[in-house]
């Protein structure tokens, strides 16, 4: 499998290639050549295959020729060993649980995949790896459990400071060893901004191996495939196929989900629920796409006001408007509706969606409110504990810490501040490696 660079000016380059530089010598995003047919005696009896099996079927095509099927199995082995449940909330509405790994988010997946493959293509270079992440909240907790200790590659994880949950800065900034911490004061799209400046600074990679671990790596967005797979093995009208509800920043998460649909993956329909940052939802009203300035909301996590990601989802669809109009569906949450949902769900259902789960919640509802007959699950893409702050306040009670959680909360912070610029960026990473 060969990847091209969406800006069109870079050469094709194989799996390894484009992990190694996350992002193509042109600033475009990596996408795969072809998309690859799953096999339908998979999808006809995905119950007799197991979690492992049907991953790597998944997967295969992408890294073909990089590495040995069994370093691949290894790797799928690590990135999957924790519960991925389909929770009944009520009769029509399901909930994906992708809090049950190490950092309790779903992004422990691309996580997990990822580190292990850059370790895998690490030992084979003389030269140390920088991986360089801007985080609007959990992704950097997973890169630094994912890549924690991992020989030859060093982290850097920039996060708004301020913007985001107490839980979340623990899990990012309390390692130390390989996993460095900057506290950026300004949004996570600056941030991201400055991770891009990065990369094509052509004075400052001569000199270091940059990498990414955000979604715009193709090792951290296509192993997100994984669990749209496992969630279509455990529904059970095989021949009503779901509709999926993505709480969406950053839109890898969702655009993956579309992948594995294009590949074959049975889905219905796809939603992408938005807070108060609307760019998509807008887009898809509108026919007019007009990124804004990200706006916090209790969801921070999808408080992004550019996703890097949607470019994929418009070539995935040939840049068809009325293609991508026909599968997916867009719908923007308040925080004063998301804390409403929260405590409906907890006191009419028993069940405590973090923000995002909520916000995926609602959108879902609205969906299903216009399709009468039709069901659904949404992705609870974190575990609320992760957002106590802003969820207890909502049901009036406190949630029981899980154990890794209670050990973390003791730890001493570790961060440098940095002003919003990229000269101070530049700086740090200048002294520090």
């Amino acid at each position: 499998m060969k990847y091209y660079s969406l800006n069109k000016q870079s050469p094709d380059v194989d799996f390894k290639e484009a992990t190694i530089r996350g992002q193509a010598p042109d600033k475009g995003l990596y996408f795969p050549e072809t998309i690859p047919a799953l096999d339908k005696s998979l999808i006809e009896n995905i119950t007799q295959f197991s979690d492992e099996e049907i991953a790597y079927q998944l997967i295969k095509p992408y890294v073909a020729g990089t590495m040995p099927d069994s370093e691949l199995q290894r790797i799928i082995g690590e990135t999957i060993n924790f519960p991925i449940p389909l929770v009944k909330v009520q009769e029509d509405i399901y909930s994906l649980e992708l809090f049950h790994g190490p950092t309790l988010a779903f992004k422990d997946v691309g996580a997990r995949f990822m580190s292990r493959c850059l370790g895998y293509f690490a030992r084979e270079r003389k030269e140390k790896v920088v991986v360089l992440v801007a985080t609007s909240g959990d992704t950097g907790g997973a890169v630094a459990h994912g890549f924690y200790d991992v020989p030859g590659v060093e982290v850097v994880i920039l996060y708004p400071s301020g913007k985001v949950s107490s839980v979340q800065e623990k899990q990012l900034t309390t390692l130390g060893k390989n996993i460095h911490a900057l506290e950026v004061k300004g949004s996570f799209d600056d941030c991201q901004q400055l991770v891009k400046q990065a990369f094509v600074d052509a004075s400052l990679t001569s000199k270091l191996f940059l990498t990414s671990a955000n979604s715009i790596n193709v090792a951290r967005w296509l192993p997100q495939q994984f669990y749209y797979a496992l969630a279509y093995k455990q529904w059970a009208d095989k021949n009503n196929p779901p509709v999926i509800c993505v709480p969406s920043g950053n839109f890898g998460n969702i655009c993956a989900g579309l992948l594995a649909h294009r590949s074959g993956l049975p889905v219905k329909h796809f939603i992408a629920a938005c807070n108060a940052n609307d760019v998509v939802t807008h887009y898809l009203e509108k026919g007019k796409y007009e990124p804004k300035k990200a706006v916090p909301t209790l969801s921070n996590a999808m408080d992004v006001g550019n996703p890097s990601n949607f470019v994929r989802v418009l070539e995935l669809f040939h840049q068809e408007f009325g293609a991508l109009k026909n599968i997916l569906s867009s719908y923007s949450i308040t925080d004063e509706e998301t804390k409403a949902t929260i405590k409906t769900i907890f006191e009419k259902y028993n069940y405590l969606p973090d923000p995002h789960g909520a916000v995926g919640y609602l959108a879902l509802q609205r969906y299903l409110a216009l399709h009468p007959g039709e069901k659904g699950m949404f992705l609870e893409t974190a575990h609320p504990v992760k957002f106590y702050d802003a969820v207890e306040p909502v049901i009036g009670k406190a949630i029981p810490l899980p154990p890794a959680v209670q050990s973390m909360m003791v730890l001493h912070k570790q961060s440098e501040i940095i002003e919003p610029e990229y000269e101070a960026l530049k700086a740090y990473l200048a002294r520090s490696f």
